[in-house]
């Protein structure tokens, strides 16, 4: 698989952490790294004032030096809503990073029904964390009730897989995500591109991630002539949902394949990945009678058959949140609010054609 250019760079600072000064040609030998790509790479630690370069060799910038070899010793704080799914990959991105840079990373969980963001931030807090990375619970639609607290924060703090609406208190924080609705865009151009002209979302509604599919959806139907169809809710909780929720949503989709829909998007996999052999009751087979498509790949290649998905770079968002972060210690307000957007990909598999 090919290094991205975030984890060559990552790299690239780890060897010069070490050495404290390298000769590029031999950064490129020790990482096994054509030279043409590391000067390129070091060009831009450079323009990013993380590296210096001088007669050849290269050496960590004196502000990248100061609280330590790019933050050696620090301890970061994050805060996630959950673990066991999209958020493993997440907090596995930020503590690479971290490790990389010579800190660590905190966790601290907020479960999304138990209204506990700002209690476990103080524990977090309590720790003598140096900085925050957050993933408030807020409203599916971007509301931040009683999320004034955000805007006294007294270490530097990053939104992670979070937009903070223009006029509260966290507007002013660095924030790093992905950008769902071109996720969704890139599902259903796929399904467009394979003839469909309608295609079913069934999604969920509790969580950012939600709000924006259901937003991307509207925007890509018209952006592409495809029908524009209801939208079918699927009950959260999941502790909440009826008995036979599944089955439920199986024969609404049943309904729509009735009437000529053949391809659907479900967010996301643990319900999608339920659908197939409930389908099958229906008289409908994946991908023959029926195209899916998934939106979060943390379970759907696990599916019969495999699922093809939305990916969401939820790794680099949590690498990028917490070097954004690690700069902003550094920097501090002479470095300007990033708000970051990661494009997601779309993983194709068996499911759609």
């Amino acid at each position: 698989m090919a290094t991205s250019a975030q984890e060559r760079r990552t790299r690239i600072l780890q060897v010069v952490r070490e050495a404290g000064s390298v000769r590029v040609v031999e950064l490129a030998e020790r990482l096994g790294i054509p030279a043409v790509t590391v000067r390129r790479d070091v060009a831009a630690l450079a323009e990013e004032g993380r590296l210096e370069r001088t007669h050849g060799a290269v050496s960590l910038s004196a502000g990248a030096s100061a609280a330590g070899p790019g933050g050696q010793g620090r301890v970061i704080g994050m805060l996630v809503p959950s673990v066991g799914s999209y958020f493993d990959e997440v907090v596995a991105g930020a503590s690479a990073a971290a490790t990389a840079a010579g800190a660590r990373v905190v966790l601290g969980i907020a479960p999304y029904e138990a209204d506990s963001d700002r209690a476990q931030v103080e524990r977090l807090l309590e720790s003598d964390v140096d900085g925050l990375l957050l993933t408030p619970n807020w409203s599916a639609d971007g509301g931040l009730v009683g999320s004034d607290w955000l805007g006294d924060l007294p270490v530097p703090a990053v939104l992670v897989e979070r937009r903070a609406a223009p006029a509260s208190p966290a507007a002013g924080l660095d924030a790093v995500c992905s950008n769902h609705r071109h996720g969704v865009l890139l599902a259903l151009r796929r399904l467009a591109g394979l003839g469909h002209t309608s295609v079913l979302l069934a999604a969920r509604s509790d969580t950012r991630t939600a709000h924006e599919v259901r937003a991307g959806y509207a925007v890509a139907v018209e952006g592409l002539g495809l029908a524009d169809l209801p939208v079918v809710d699927i009950p959260t909780p999941a502790a909440a949902r009826p008995a036979g929720g599944h089955q439920a949503l199986a024969a609404r989709i049943a309904e729509a394949a009735a009437s000529g829909v053949r391809a659907v998007l479900v967010h996301n996999d643990q319900d999608a990945i339920q659908l197939p052999p409930l389908l099958r009751a229906h008289g409908l087979t994946v991908p023959d009678d029926l195209a899916l498509v998934s939106y979060d790949d943390v379970y759907a290649n696990l599916s019969d058959p495999p699922l093809t998905a939305v990916a969401p770079p939820k790794r680099a968002v949590g690498a990028e949140a917490l070097r954004l972060l690690l700069r902003r210690l550094d920097e501090g307000d002479a470095l300007p609010v990033h708000q970051i957007e990661l494009l997601p990909s779309l993983t194709v598999r068996a499911s759609c054609g």
